[in-house]
C-alpha cells in the first residue's frame, strides 16, 4: 500500500510540475488552482508513504522519478530538447535512487 501512495505522490508532483508552465508565473487562475492542488495532493500521499517506508528512500525515489518523468513529460509536452547530457543525467538519477534502494535493504 504504501508504493502506491508513493506512486500516486509522484503523479501529483509531475502534475503540479506540469501546470506550474501553464500557470505563466501564477497569472492564469485554473493552472495555479491545479499546481496548488497537485502538490498538496503529492505532500500528503508522500507523508502517508513514509509511514511505512524509510523517508530517504520514499524520497529518493519521489524525487528521482518525478524528475525523470517531468523531463519525458517536458519533452512530449512542451517540446524542451532531451539531450544526451539531461538523458545522462536521468540515468544517474536511476542508478542512485536504486543504489539507496540497495542500502535501505540492509
Amino acid at each position: 500500500m504504501a508504493w502506491i501512495l508513493l506512486l500516486g505522490a509522484i503523479a501529483f508532483e509531475v502534475t503540479g510540475t506540469s501546470a506550474l508552465k501553464h500557470s505563466a508565473g501564477f497569472t492564469k487562475l485554473v493552472p495555479t488552482i491545479v499546481v496548488g492542488v497537485a502538490y498538496l495532493l503529492s505532500f500528503t500521499l508522500l507523508a502517508l508513504a513514509v509511514r511505512h517506508l524509510q523517508v530517504s528512500v520514499a524520497y529518493a525515489i519521489w524525487s528521482g522519478v518525478g524528475t525523470a518523468a517531468i523531463a519525458i513529460v517536458a519533452r512530449l509536452a512542451f517540446g524542451e530538447a532531451l539531450t544526451p547530457a539531461k538523458i545522462a543525467g536521468i540515468a544517474l538519477i536511476i542508478a542512485g535512487v536504486a543504489t539507496l534502494n540497495l542500502a535501505g535493504a540492509e
